[in-house]
């Protein structure tokens, strides 16, 4: 998979139209619509940026396939784990801090 097939893999897992995600990168809806239909993928730049829009790794816009996992872990939909994660990507920097500083305390305190 090329990135702006993963870009779009993305977009129709998450149900993200083309519109909004041109709202939250601020990335003209023609230039993604390029990528789809040109098959021309996005500059370096613009990579964080789409990353923090879709809520995904770098990594995963960027892989190869499927099949290259490297080292992600897949969460199911609403497992604890899930609600975990989602939470933490909505916390401010500071909130993130303090729940990675408590979350070592508990696993220090067997």
């Amino acid at each position: 998979m090329t990135v702006s097939d993963n870009i779009f893999h993305i977009l129709e897992e998450k149900n993200i139209s083309q519109k909004t995600l041109a709202e939250r990168t601020g990335i003209p809806q023609s230039t993604i619509s390029d990528w789809k239909h040109k098959r021309v993928n996005p500059g370096a730049d613009k990579i964080l940026i789409l990353s923090d829009a879709l809520g995904v790794t770098p990594y995963e816009l960027l892989r190869e396939s499927e099949e290259d996992p490297g080292g992600d872990v897949v969460l199911k939909q609403g497992t604890e784990e899930y609600f975990l994660l989602e939470t933490f990507r909505g916390l401010k920097e500071l909130q993130r801090a303090r729940l990675l500083g408590y979350l070592e305390s508990l696993r220090g305190s067997d």
